[in-house]
């Protein structure tokens, strides 16, 4: 009891620094596709946090594994942020898909630029996701997208070649898309084991 009293005086008198308590997660976000979130330890995308997107070539459902929540996003007003696609957005398809085309922000860039244009988006809090595509990103690029959507609380995606997935990530959440067959693989997850078996991107709803 002594040790307790001694302890109290001591922060009384601001003699020992007491560091403050950690704030709580923020929830996960669903992924529109309840099989998927029925994979995920936490239910959903990490929020705000860096998730990683390695798909094999472009077209194989890689942006269709969004689109349920940019629909959500965009419909609720929040804006979302394109930076360095490799290809122009086709309008219709987005628009079928439930996207807000008006809340899209498409930002051309590539090399350095495209990284610090997607840092800044997601620092800023402006946002509700920002989608990046940075083939050549590398550990400490990736660190600063996650420490980014930590700081703006914001959704971060990172589109990579599936090679990648041969280097370590600090992102909290990794998918692989298969193009053949055309699947999804849990590679790494925050909160839990990945699944060990794929899910099949066509059973996705």
């Amino acid at each position: 009891m002594g040790a307790v009293v001694a302890l109290d005086a001591l922060l009384d008198q601001r003699r020992v620094w007491k560091g403050r308590p950690t704030s709580q997660p923020a929830s996960a976000q669903p992924t529109g596709h309840a099989a998927l979130d029925a994979l995920l330890p936490t239910g959903g995308w990490p929020a705000a946090a860096l998730s990683e997107i390695l798909y094999a070539a472009d077209g194989c459902g890689e942006l269709r594994l969004l689109w349920p929540t940019l629909a959500r996003l965009t419909a609720s007003g929040e804006r979302v942020a394109l930076v360095a696609p490799p290809h122009l957005p086709y309008p219709p398809a987005w628009q079928a898909a439930g996207v807000d085309l008006r809340r899209l922000a498409l930002i051309a860039a590539s090399g350095r630029e495209a990284l610090w244009a997607a840092e800044q988006c997601l620092r800023s809090g402006s946002c509700g996701a920002v989608l990046c595509w940075l083939p050549q990103a590398d550990d400490r690029a990736l660190r600063r997208l996650q420490v980014a959507a930590e700081t703006g609380q914001t959704l971060a995606f990172a589109y990579r070649p599936l090679t990648a997935a041969r280097n370590p990530s600090p992102a909290a959440l990794r998918l692989a898309v298969d193009a053949c067959p055309a699947q999804l693989r849990v590679l790494k997850c925050r909160g839990g084991l990945p699944p060990a078996a794929p899910l099949s991107l066509a059973g996705l709803g």
